[in-house]
C-alpha cells in the first residue's frame, strides 16, 4: 500500500511541475498545495507548516509517509514510494 503523499508547491516552479508529473506518471495519488495561489491567513498558516518540516521554506517540499524530501530528487522520491 502506498504511503500518503503531500506536496507543497509553487504554481510557477519547474521543479514543482516535474514532481507532479513524476507522481502522475507513476500513478501515485497525492495532495498538493500551490502556496503562491493562497492569500492572507491561509497562506501564512501553510508557510508556517512548511517551515516546521523545511526551515528554508523552499519548494517543492514533499512528504511521503513520514519522510520529507526537499526539491525534485527523482531517485529519492521513487525510493520513498517503493518504486
Amino acid at each position: 500500500m502506498q504511503p500518503p503523499v503531500k506536496i507543497y508547491t509553487l504554481s510557477t516552479c519547474s521543479h514543482c511541475k516535474a514532481t507532479k508529473k513524476l507522481l502522475n506518471d507513476c500513478a501515485v495519488q497525492f495532495e498538493f498545495t500551490d502556496v503562491d495561489l493562497l492569500t492572507g491567513g491561509e497562506r501564512d498558516a501553510i508557510l508556517e507548516e512548511v517551515k516546521k518540516i523545511n526551515q528554508d521554506c523552499s519548494f517543492p517540499t514533499i512528504i511521503i509517509g513520514n519522510k520529507v524530501i526537499v526539491g525534485y530528487k527523482e531517485q529519492e522520491i521513487r525510493k520513498a514510494l517503493g518504486l
